[in-house]
């Protein structure tokens, strides 16, 4: 799996099993294994841990189905921290642009090596140098993130409504929109290939998934009320879902 926290495991599996549903989810044996995951003192530690934050709920079935779990909306805001293309699938854009700014010296250059990998997953984008611009609400977070840290006195964040220029240009600029679309592309082929394998469904689903959970790691989310609603980002997770379906029932 190439995701190596455990809440994270857990909290991808409750949605790649689900999606924006947030429907109850068994930890059987298969998909604890697609996760990467097993039902050890680790992973019940960390669950107890996650519904105490209130990251997800537990309902307890019977001695034969046992517990199920659901992702609560909080829970939802969390992963989206980690994999920003899932928020707009379920929420919509507010139109609000969050541009950070951090100019940290040379000399502490392992605070901002530190802070870059911390916010890996916000979405962010290069506008110009030490500039930064993401769609994604990510003040609140970057507040509670350096609070009381040296680099907090390094950066400056604020928020804006207004946006003079060509659209497409600067998704562009930013965030390389062609590349995206390209990587996407080679997922697809890369999934074709993957179905026509002579190999059992949960080998197939396996390899879809990590391969889906890669390229998410790199997707800034970009809301489809930004680049259309036929965004190859959204295709994927609709093509995603099928496959799921078929692999799974």
């Amino acid at each position: 799996m190439p995701v190596k926290e455990r809440r994270t495991k857990i909290l991808l599996l409750l949605f790649l099993t689900k999606d924006i549903s947030f429907d109850f989810v068994q930890l059987d044996e298969l998909l604890l294994e697609l996760f990467d995951l097993s039902l050890n003192q680790k992973t019940k530690g960390t669950l107890s841990a996650m519904l105490k934050e209130g990251l997800i709920e537990k309902h307890d079935g019977t001695s034969e189905n046992g517990s199920s779990y659901r992702m609560t909306d909080r829970g939802f805001h969390q992963l989206c921290l980690e994999f920003p293309a899932f928020r707009y699938m379920k929420e919509e854009w507010d139109g609000v642009w969050r541009i950070i700014s951090y100019e940290i010296p040379e000399k502490k250059r392992h605070l901002r090596d530190r802070l870059r990998r911390e916010m890996r997953g916000w979405g962010l984008g290069p506008w110009h140098r030490s500039f930064w611009m993401t769609a994604h609400p990510v003040i609140g977070p970057l507040r509670d993130l350096v609070y009381g840290r040296e680099e907090e006195q390094y950066i400056q964040a604020f928020e804006s409504t207004h946006m003079f220029g060509n659209m497409d240009t600067l998704v562009e600029k930013v965030w390389g929109r062609e590349s995206i679309e390209s990587a996407y592309k080679n997922l697809f082929k890369d999934w074709h290939a993957t179905l026509s394998k002579e190999i059992e469904k949960k080998d197939k689903l396996k390899s879809v998934l990590y391969d889906y959970v890669r390229i998410l790691k790199d997707d800034p989310g970009l809301p489809p009320s930004l680049v259309g609603r036929k965004w190859i980002s959204v295709e994927a997770f609709g093509i995603f879902k099928e496959i799921r379906g078929i692999l799974l029932g």
